[in-house]
């Protein structure tokens, strides 16, 4: 009888934060690992770490259900990275921070990559990752058509820290193909590594990947030919039946555990950190903070500083110092004050029209103690996470703004952050419609039949007014712009 492996972990899932070629949410892929009783999962879309947060977010919900129910929550561990997709013909490579180090250099090769490229690629190429390997723990992928093995040079490059990846996927010639690459990792010292590679959670997925990829490629599933997977293997595997596949092989079925076990990183260890820059020298973050503030509320009042505002503000000080959050007021009362020395109108709007701080400092325009307001809807200290200060400047000028923040604290520092388009129902019904072939006159009455809209009445006038299909990602980035 074969013995099972421990703490067996799959490391090369892809979520559909692999766009129109994962068919799975990064929470149903650690929910079903947990169910195939795997120690961990490696989340690894393409080019992209943007869905290891909502990953971790379901490890933390699922351990926080098993001990509401009164259980145990098994150990699971989450390994954080990306599928690196290279330009220069180089075989993928997946990178899983070993530690904060690493993490810091795998963002940058990804921040490296997104730059060289249009908006929605990412230009890698095998040097760019030498130059950032460092604290990465990386498998290598089995070349694909037009690919050249890099083996040897990875190897060279980053000795004790790489390991090949293998896949069984039932495509007939799997053992043969197995025993190849066992021959060129074994010649090189790189240990075998098995993997499933899943796109997708469970098998009952495929038909939605097929969908999605025939989206992608733009054809119906009549058209799709070989663009499919020939088979429902890409879906995650438990240990025995890796174990099976992998027979020929079974010390690549222990090799995840052993990378699982090295790394010693978590997203949790990320936090914060603020700029300096609005910190003049001589002064902490917190004692500027309350110079500056009690500076402008003697200024405003010189009568006298309200009572009620002073003792609000003696509140929200030992709070804040408390929470560390002093450079994140600053760094915004930064911004506000070179907007407003410039005329530029702005304002600071929601829950931080609670806080008497943001209100002296000209931040938001509203007097918390006039009205009441509770500064435990903005900031709370149970609540372990900085508040929102949301800050809306005047359209025409926020370009002035924008290039000031990165002239101010550069550009290697301060980005714009992006949000993701996906299809809303209408939307969906269309596309799906196209891959199965039908009519858009069936299409449009089956779309019309969802309840409801992204778009509203008068904005899918103003849409079909402008040639633009108010159910297309356009309309909808339009809107939520």
């Amino acid at each position: 009888m074969m013995a099972l492996p421990e703490g067996f972990a799959e490391l090369a899932a892809a979520t559909h934060f692999s766009f129109l070629d994962g068919a799975s949410s990064p929470a149903a892929m650690v929910a079903a690992a947990q169910a195939l009783g795997h120690a961990g999962i490696g989340i690894a879309d393409r080019n992209t770490v943007a869905g290891v947060v909502r990953a971790h977010v379901a490890v933390r919900e699922l351990a926080e259900a098993a001990q509401e129910a009164g259980q145990e929550p098994p150990p699971f561990k989450l390994a954080v990275g990306a599928r690196l997709v290279f330009a220069d013909h180089t075989p993928d490579v997946i990178a899983f921070p070993a530690h904060r180090h690493g993490w810091g250099q795998l963002t940058r090769l990804l921040t490296l990559g997104n730059r060289r490229a249009e908006k929605g690629s990412c230009i890698l190429h095998l040097p760019d990752l030498l130059d950032h390997q460092d604290g990465l723990l990386l498998i290598a992928l089995p070349p694909g058509p037009g690919q050249q093995g890099r083996l040897a040079e990875l190897a060279r490059a980053c000795p004790n820290r790489l390991w090949q990846g293998a896949m069984m996927w039932g495509r007939g010639d799997d053992r043969r193909r197995l025993a190849a690459l066992a021959a060129v990792a074994d010649g090189q010292g790189v240990p075998l590594l098995a993997l499933s590679a899943p796109l997708f959670a469970t098998p009952a997925q495929r038909p939605l990947h097929d969908v999605i990829r025939c989206i992608g490629a733009g054809v119906t599933l009549a058209q799709a030919g070989t663009r499919l997977e020939p088979n429902a293997e890409r879906h995650l595997k438990g240990a025995a039946e890796m174990a099976r596949l992998f027979r020929d092989r079974p010390d690549a079925v222990l090799e995840p555990a052993r990378l699982l076990a090295r790394i010693d990183f978590s997203l949790d260890q990320l936090r914060y950190e603020y700029p300096n820059e609005p910190v003049p020298a001589g002064y902490s973050a917190q004692g500027w903070l309350e110079t500056l503030t009690l500076q402008k509320a003697r200024e405003r009042w010189p009568g006298g500083v309200p009572p009620r505002l002073m003792a609000l503000l003696a509140e929200e000080f030992r709070i804040i110092a408390r929470a560390g959050y002093a450079p994140y007021f600053l760094t915004v009362h930064d911004i506000v004050a070179f907007a407003q020395s410039r005329g530029i109108l702005c304002q600071g709007r929601g829950s931080a029209a609670n806080s008497a701080v943001c209100f002296v400092l000209g931040i938001t325009a509203v007097d918390p103690a006039k009205h009441n307001l509770l500064f435990s809807r903005f900031i709370s200290e149970e609540r372990k996470e900085p508040p929102d200060i949301d800050v809306d400047f005047e359209h025409e000028r926020r370009e002035e703004v924008m290039q000031w923040i990165y002239e101010r604290y550069g550009r290697e520092r301060a980005g714009i952050a992006a949000t993701v388009i996906h299809y809303r129902p209408r939307s969906a019904v269309r596309e799906v419609g196209k891959v199965l072939g039908l009519s858009e006159d069936l299409t449009s009455r089956l779309s019309s039949t969802v309840w409801g809209s992204y778009a509203s009445t008068m904005e899918r006038e103003r849409f079909a007014e402008s040639g633009i299909d108010p159910d297309s990602p356009e309309a909808h980035a339009d809107a939520a712009g």
